[in-house]
């Protein structure tokens, strides 16, 4: 039943045919089981685990690896080749393939936990009335018309209407579903308000909520699927996980990479196919067979092997430093997504504000005679712990004892004796925590904060308490002094409650509840400075409802007033007739407060480019009060056309929703399905969304969101739904972690540009030797070794470089920006070249002008296949030696490790940004030369990867070869930093090396 808020209860008893007194027959039961399921929200198929494997090789590039590593190992066999030397190649692609799907499959099984976690909503036990009787039942056994009833504590079991209340009130924390701060005070009464959202259906009871006061009973109404939580998980399931930035940019490249191999490997076979039939390769097949190994070691060349696992620990390594700031990264890729963050769309209650209930403002009469009558105290402290100061408002000044002031004592007292809330300190957490309702908790806490009188080092004395003793030591104090006798529980029509207390032969009443109900039956006043009582004059009042409209008007507190009255001796019960010509105390003002250090934070995203929408399920009026009291929103005369309710914005025409979408400040009254859509339509703008939320209701926009961020203290399902988890709860801990998701990017920019030009110049030196018709200069196994070692190490460490200093000073960078574009694209194909055509050198060198080498002529070189069919001076096995190819691959990983060096910074010189900037990378370098070394000189590891040592003459030409690319590099950077470098960036910015697309296609 859809629309049960709007119709009456006796229209929904009636839909369900159901007797309120007597409940339904066990007929009826059984038929509304068959027509509306059970209450339980049904298990998803998880995907199967086979499935879940395969679709990490769902992947261009992984694919073009696995045929490379098959045929890799089939021309090994071809050519006769057995045991480790034919397994090599593919054993090793195929081991980092594994590794990789490993970490794929791990990150997709826990994304699936949220829906498990959201049955932890969901009741155990329901009180039901059947057949005339109330019987406790499991859960899943109730059907819409089954009557039950609930009571403080109690879970709601499903979707439920009210149709009859067993107390004066009663009050549901619905937080977890429309992330109200306070309790929902509920009612019978239908509601006639059009597109309703879940604030606004005042008589029902979600599923999941839970009841904090008074007694009812409900019909149910909608049960499973069919309740809100039901909903919630609806639009979890039909949320699909969007790819990441960087991760659309590598499946770009990975698609483009594959054209550039494919297309260069069918060139390099093609033009040799006139030496297919040299009499070197036995024969036409055997020449297309070698050649075919050509190419694919152009595409092991080709394909940086390295690069998941170098992004993957990078990332890695960027969690733990977000972890040091109170960030837990459950999904590596959100790590680098929080870098082109646009829009952060944050929760209110709990992330803005600290979600404690606290006293800011008490207003008491100073004096009758003294001008101005009324004082303003200003409370600090902003959580539940008994720490903080009572200043005067006007001078500023500390209180040192505020229990001596007279209307602050007996607020103290009121506070303590008219609660029923309590506050203990939890050891595991290290924090104070409540019990009861909010606005009670944070008289306690004024209760302690205020003190006691008697001796002047009381605020030293309680200090020197435990915490657990300190939490309410105040309270337990006045508690023990007066002895309650009768309460008179808070009820709608009075809006306020009242306590009957004895202490020493003296009765009074103690009563608390809403100015407008307290201050007309007030006919007395106390007075602050001497104790004393005066008559409340219509002055006197005018000055406190003044006051009152202040509190509540323009800084928007919630405010209650609170009274005593002198009581014969011996009365044992209050009735309503009591209260009226009660004395007026003093007028509290209360908030959640806004956290301390957001200011700043919400002024760094503004710096940084970054919008912040405040999202929320309160109202309108407190969403732009706590914007004001911010202070970030200084700049804004008022928030017209800035904020909306979601009803308001609902009703917006499409192009004025596409335009407030893009001033939209705050966003009030909403509801998950709210969050959802602001997510889309932001999403649709082409913004990067990170939205934060705490409960139920939030996971499904933290599911849709490009990252999702949880909070620590909010619902396992939200914290499963979300990409990242702040341990603190704090906004200003989003801040720090979008700063460093952009040093990241910048770090795994460097490092894959440095992979790229590595690649470029492995794939020049085949393509070069191939026209040539050199010899083979490398052999796949060494080009892996290269890839993985030799780049992998340095690749890594360049993720250690330190953030620039004015990271948060730079707009966000663009989704669809390519990794390597434009004038850059140029830098590197010149140091790729330069990579290769070194590479080529060192072995040419090694066979025309090595002391050790056979010293031929040119022509000699490149007709090398003839060779046994010539008479020569030299033997044909010479070609064969593995030492030119060692001088190659030593090339090529010494010129690397300068190039690491050029990486340390795009545009910056090794003069200003030296070497020993990041020692990360002089140890990576150190150890990839050792490593290198390790297999040169180690006799079973040089035959493996077909190498040989080198002699001190060879690793003199080896270095003179590599140290140009710091040279060539360091004029390419001076050419970047200059006017002239400008211009060639502009005639080359449609040289995109990665192709560009919009992001958010659906």
């Amino acid at each position: 039943m859809d629309d049960a808020y709007a119709r009456s209860a006796s229209e929904v008893l009636e839909f369900f045919s159901v007797d309120p007194t007597r409940g339904l027959t066990d007929f009826q039961v059984a038929e509304h089981g068959r027509s509306y399921g059970k209450n339980v929200l049904p298990q998803e198929k998880s995907t199967p685990f086979w499935r879940l494997v395969l679709k990490q090789f769902d992947d261009l590039l992984v694919k073009i690896l696995i045929v490379a590593a098959i045929v890799s190992f089939l021309l090994a066999l071809a050519n006769g080749e057995t045991g480790l030397s034919a397994f090599l190649e593919p054993s090793v692609i195929l081991m980092i393939l594994a590794a990789n799907a490993a970490v794929g499959v791990i990150t997709e099984t826990n994304a699936e936990k949220a829906l498990e976690e959201l049955r932890a909503y969901q009741a155990d036990v329901a009180t039901v009335l059947r057949n005339g009787c109330f019987s406790i039942l499991p859960a899943p056994d109730l059907v819409p018309g089954d009557i039950v009833e609930v009571s403080v504590g109690c879970k709601i079991p499903a979707d439920m209407r009210m149709i009859e209340m067993l107390s004066d009130q009663l009050r549901v924390d619905q937080a977890i579903l429309t992330g109200e701060s306070c309790s929902v005070e509920k009612e019978l009464d239908a509601t006639n308000v059009t597109n309703a959202v879940y604030q606004d259906k005042t008589n029902i009871l979600f599923s999941g909520t839970v009841v904090v006061s008074g007694r009812a009973r409900a019909v149910v109404v909608g049960v499973g699927s069919n309740t809100a939580m039901g909903n919630i998980r609806d639009s979890m399931l039909n949320t699909e996980d969007e790819a990441t930035p960087l991760k659309k940019k590598l499946d770009e490249f990975g698609t483009f990479l594959a054209k550039v191999i494919a297309g260069i490997c069918i060139l390099v076979w093609i033009v040799n196919i006139g030496h297919f039939r040299d009499p070197a390769h036995g024969g036409f097949l055997r020449g297309a067979i070698h050649y075919f190994k050509i190419a694919v070691a152009l595409a092991v060349a080709a394909i940086p092997e390295g690069l998941p696992a170098v992004v993957t620990t990078c990332l890695a390594l960027g969690t733990k430093r977000m972890a040091r700031l109170n960030a837990i990264v459950r999904s590596l890729p959100s790590v680098e997504t929080l870098g082109c963050t646009t829009v952060i769309c944050s929760d209110k209650t709990g992330t803005l504000t600290t979600n404690m209930m606290s006293v800011s403002k008490v207003s008491v009469l100073h004096s009758a005679n003294v001008v101005p009558v009324v004082a303003e105290y200003t409370v600090s402290g902003t959580t539940y712990a008994p720490e903080g100061t009572i200043s005067d408002s006007r001078t500023d000044v500390q209180l040192g004892l505020p229990a001596n002031f007279h209307c602050l004592l007996h607020t103290a007292m009121c506070s303590s004796l008219c609660n029923e809330s309590v506050i203990q300190y939890n050891p595991d957490k290290r924090s104070y925590e409540k019990i009861g309702e909010s606005t009670e908790v944070a008289l306690r806490v004024l209760a302690e904060k205020i003190g006691l009188p008697g001796f002047d080092s009381m605020p030293s004395a309680l200090n020197m308490l435990s915490k657990h003793e300190r939490a309410s030591y105040c309270n337990r104090y006045w508690e023990n002094q007066f002895k309650k006798i009768s309460v008179l529980e808070f009820t709608r029509d009075r809006k306020m409650m009242s306590v009957l207390c004895n202490r020493k032969q003296i009765q009074i009443m103690f009563s608390k509840g809403a100015p407008e109900s307290i201050l007309p039956r007030c006919t007395n006043i106390m007075c602050n400075d001497d104790g004393s009582t005066v008559h409340l004059t219509s002055e006197i009042r005018a000055e406190i409802e003044s006051k009152f409209h202040s509190f509540a008007g323009n800084e928007t507190l919630r405010c209650l007033a609170l009274a005593l009255k002198r009581m014969p001796l011996g009365q044992q019960a209050l009735s309503f007739e009591d209260e009226k010509d009660l004395t007026f105390i003093g007028l509290v003002g209360m908030l959640d407060p806004p956290r301390a250090e957001v200011r700043d934070a919400i002024l760094s995203c503004m710096t940084a480019g970054i919008r912040v929408i405040v999202v929320t399920g309160d109202n309108k009026t407190t969403a732009e009060s706590l914007c004001r009291r911010i202070g970030a929103f200084d700049h804004l005369d008022d928030f017209s056309g800035l904020s909306y309710t979601a009803s308001e914005f609902e009703k917006l025409p499409a192009i004025q929703k596409t335009m407030a979408l893009q001033k939209m400040t705050i966003f009030t009254r909403v509801e998950p399905s709210h969050k959802r859509m602001l997510v889309e339509s932001l999403q649709h703008q082409n913004e990067v969304v990170a939205m934060t939320g705490d409960g139920v209701n939030d996971a499904p926009a933290l599911k849709k969101a490009d990252i999702g961020i949880a909070m620590g203290s909010g619902t396992a399902v939200a914290k499963s739904a979300s990409d990242m988890v702040l341990s603190d709860d704090n906004f200003a801990t989003i801040v720090a972690a979008v700063a460093e998701g952009r040093a990241i990017y910048n770090n795994t920019k460097q490092f894959i540009r440095y992979m790229i030009s590595s690649n470029i110049g492995e794939v020049v030196c085949i393509f070069v030797a191939a026209l040539l018709g050199i010899p083979d200069t490398l052999v796949p196994v060494q080009l892996l070794w290269v890839n993985l070692v030799t780049d992998g190490l340095p690749a890594t460490a360049i993720g250690f470089n330190k953030p620039d200093s004015d990271v948060m000073k730079a707009k966000p960078r663009k989704v669809n920006e390519a990794v390597v574009s434009g004038w850059l694209f140029f830098r590197y194909l010149v140091i790729g070249v330069y990579v290769g055509l070194a590479t080529i050198a060192g072995f040419v060198w090694w066979f025309l002008y090595s002391d050790n080498g056979p010293k031929l002529s040119y022509t000699e070189l490149v007709n090398f296949d003839t060779c046994s069919t010539r008479e020569t001076s030299y033997s044909c096995t010479v070609f064969s030696d593995k030492h030119p190819s060692t001088v190659s691959m030593t090339v090529l990983v010494v010129v690397e490790m300068f190039n690491a060096l050029n990486n340390l910074s795009e545009n910056q010189s090794l003069l200003v940004i030296p070497p020993w900037s990041n020692l990360w990378l002089l140890g990576s370098i150190l150890l990839t030369m050792l490593l290198h070394a390790l297999i040169l000189y180690v006799a079973p590891l040089s035959a493996l990867f077909s190498v040989a040592p080198l002699s001190w003459s060879e690793w003199t030409v080896v270095l003179y070869l590599s140290f140009p690319v710091i040279i060539i590099d360091e004029i390419l950077k001076f050419f970047s930093r200059s006017s002239r470098g400008i211009p060639f960036n502009l005639r080359l910015r449609r040289m995109d090396l990665l192709p560009k697309q919009e992001v958010h296609a659906k």
